[in-house]
């Protein structure tokens, strides 16, 4: 019996993705009857049924390639039920389509609003199965998650070499690292950059502790500081905050990013000389590196077994060095965020670390 595969792309893009379609497709031609769907730019594809029938060459010389060969696009998970000015019912024009498609199951790629829809469209009764996307690592139930092993190593590439113009300048570098949420990222390239001061979103900072964290080293007679610090770091002043108070508070103060922010308070605080960098989007791009290509394509084949066994209402993931999978229902809307006792932040106070703290 054939089987109809959509597969679909959604939220941004990271290394790896080409990878796993790749494993999906190349495992389920092997080990079944397949007919791969691509579904063009995430749930905004299936919800328009843009979509076109792939051909077995597709899925050739893409293991390398960064981004999607699919297109990706962000659809927010709190919208979906909202029908707005183009008269669109989402969720009924998603579940007409895949009928339309004539699909056995749906493989969608992504992060955590990814998987909500994915398993709101499995409530509805719909044949799905999700794949773990992020280079912010925070899907819950997967030890890591694809693309954030080659965006580690890209951030941590920056800090290097940031850390010579430092040291020839005799300044304060302040580094904003990307993850709003959770400071995975951040909190792995800054230690492997040999970051002094590491703020993360988990653990609200004062800038007085990072004033002296700066102030010591100088003392000390270095005369340089590297600061990794997560896009969506605060104050311990702004984590007091509801939401709106702060975005208030941020307008109110002309806030033009974390990075900047710091550099400016440090300059006034201590007299340093500090800078800003903001690496941005260089953070996603580019190839996988090889765990990643490795870890995309583990994912991709065991998402393929599940299609075979029809075990649909899955998350795939890493489970203690294993590749398994969890209920899509127990990983939708919930985020992995770095805990205060995770060995890293153990090992990174240790060291001397400041977490700001």
């Amino acid at each position: 019996m054939k089987r109809r595969i959509g597969i679909l792309t959604s939220g941004g893009d990271c290394p790896g993705l080409n990878a796993c379609i790749r494993g999906v497709a190349r495992a389920s031609y092997s080990m079944f009857d397949a007919e791969i769907i691509g579904i063009q730019d995430g749930y905004a594809g299936l919800i328009a049924g843009d979509y076109k029938v792939m051909q077995r060459s597709d899925f050739s010389g893409i293991l390398t390639l960064g981004g999607t060969i699919l297109g990706t696009r962000r659809t927010p998970f709190s919208k979906m039920r909202v029908i707005g000015e183009d008269n669109v019912d989402k969720v009924k024009a998603m579940k007409d389509n895949y009928k339309k498609m004539r699909l056995d199951c749906l493989v969608t790629l992504g992060g955590n609003g990814t998987h909500k829809t994915a398993n709101l469209l499995s409530e509805e009764g719909l044949n799905v199965i999700g794949l773990p996307k992020t280079i912010d690592n925070d899907i819950w139930g997967t030890d890591v998650t694809f693309g954030f092993h080659t965006a580690v190593d890209i951030a941590t590439d920056v800090i290097d070499r940031i850390h010579t113009t430092a040291a020839s300048h005799g300044r304060c570098m302040v580094i904003e690292l990307m993850g709003n949420k959770a400071g995975w990222l951040t909190l792995y390239a800054g230690m492997a950059g040999g970051a002094d001061i590491i703020l993360l979103p988990e653990i609200p900072y004062d800038i007085k502790v990072v004033a002296d964290a700066v102030l010591r080293r100088a003392e000390a007679g270095k005369d340089f500081s590297i600061i990794a610090v997560a896009e969506g770091a605060m104050s311990v002043e702004e984590a007091a905050m509801k939401k709106k108070e702060r975005a208030a508070f941020r307008q109110e103060t002309n806030f033009s990013g974390i990075a900047n922010r710091i550099a400016k308070e440090l300059e006034a605080l201590v007299g340093v000389e500090a800078r800003a960098v903001v690496p941005g989007h260089v953070q996603r791009g580019g190839t996988p590196s090889a765990y990643d290509r490795m870890l995309s394509t583990l994912f991709g084949v065991h998402a393929a077994q599940l299609i075979a066994a029809e075990n649909y209402g899955q998350a795939v993931a890493m489970i203690g060095n294993t590749v398994s999978h969890n209920a899509l229902s127990d990983v939708a809307g919930k985020t992995k965020f770095v805990p205060a006792d995770a060995q890293a932040i153990r090992a990174a106070r240790s060291m001397g670390i400041s977490l700001g703290d």
